[in-house]
């Protein structure tokens, strides 16, 4: 549980609603911020204006559209569920809501160590000790859970990547002045988090805490579309082919029980005008493609607008 510090200062800010502070505390490779507006246009109606509903994202990441829901319905939000295969990162939303003190005070810590070395080698070779430390410890401790922000924010382009063995590999990222954490936007994220069931397991593990009134928000491992997309990759396990399958059989079953599923992914098509691996599968429902900007490939060069699959079945709404 949260205590409260005695510090008069530290008090006033632990009682101040800081919930406009609230986003993600990680940059994710596809993370959904600039595709919110277009999500909330595809937002089933009952859900804005109705009653209570229940969240479920099954593939939390950074949770951009977690924390928009949360800021924005608060109120209207009867159960939120977040899961992620990723087990640090599941510590870390974990930490957030139940000890967002101590979660503070690692990253303080890493972030002194950090700004008091006078040059970019210095720093390096500082990053690179810690991502050794950060490999080497096997479980989700609060400190693991610190050193995975800490090299989020300071690798390159905050790209999470691991290789065969589980082990985060980035190189360092040489920004100048890196923004390591924000205590406001951890202590409103651990406010609006109160209510969240946070999970680490499989996509399909989270069907059982379906309520009444349901939304699905699914941002699974996008299908690759450039030969340098694998460079995203957060977890050794592979989302092939045959898990975007399974995934689709998911949703079917979803919407089988009557409930929502708003899903986004890769759009094939960007690469070669004539795969219509989505377009199949998901047939039967609602697929929009929406502009995104590629920030994450290696290359300046091809980073720009490309489109992105928002898929619904909104189409099964009016037979309810």
């Amino acid at each position: 549980m949260m205590t409260i510090r005695k510090n008069n200062n530290q008090l006033e800010l632990f009682e101040k609603d800081y919930s406009e502070f609230a986003k993600p505390i990680l940059k994710w490779a596809g993370g959904k911020n600039q595709l919110i507006e277009d999500i909330d246009k595809v937002l089933p109606e009952k859900f804005r204006v109705g009653g209570y509903f229940t969240y479920i994202e099954p593939f939390v990441g950074s949770g951009a559209l977690t924390f928009h829901l949360l800021k924005n319905y608060y109120s209207k939000i009867d159960k939120i569920v977040i899961n992620d295969i990723n087990p640090v990162l599941i510590s870390i939303y974990k930490y957030i809501k139940e000890e967002p003190e101590r979660l503070i005070k690692e990253l303080r810590t890493l972030k002194e160590g950090y700004f008091t070395l006078s040059n970019e080698e210095k720093r390096k070779d500082f990053y690179l000790k810690k991502r050794s430390q950060f490999n080497s410890i096997s479980s989700t401790t609060i400190e693991k859970a610190g050193l995975m922000i800490f090299l989020n924010k300071t690798c390159f382009n905050g790209l999470y990547r691991v290789n065969s063995k589980n082990e985060f590999n980035v190189p360092f990222g040489k920004y100048a002045n890196p923004s390591i954490y924000d205590e406001r936007v951890i202590l409103a994220n651990s406010k609006l988090l109160q209510k969240a069931i946070i999970l680490n397991g499989d996509f399909e593990e989270t069907y059982q805490y379906i309520g009444e009134n349901t939304l699905f928000y699914f941002d699974p491992p996008y299908k690759p579309i450039s030969q340098t997309s694998s460079f995203k990759s957060y977890s050794s396990n592979k989302f092939e082919d045959s898990e975007q399958i399974r995934l689709k059989k998911f949703c079917d079953k979803i919407t089988s029980g009557k409930n929502y599923f708003i899903l986004s992914n890769s759009d094939v098509k960007n690469l070669c005008p004539d795969d219509n691996f989505f377009d199949d599968l998901y047939k039967n429902y609602c697929i929009r493609r929406v502009l995104a900007k590629r920030s994450i490939n290696s290359d300046s060069t091809q980073r720009g607008q490309i489109s992105e699959l928002l898929i619904t079945n909104e189409n099964h709404f009016s037979r309810w």
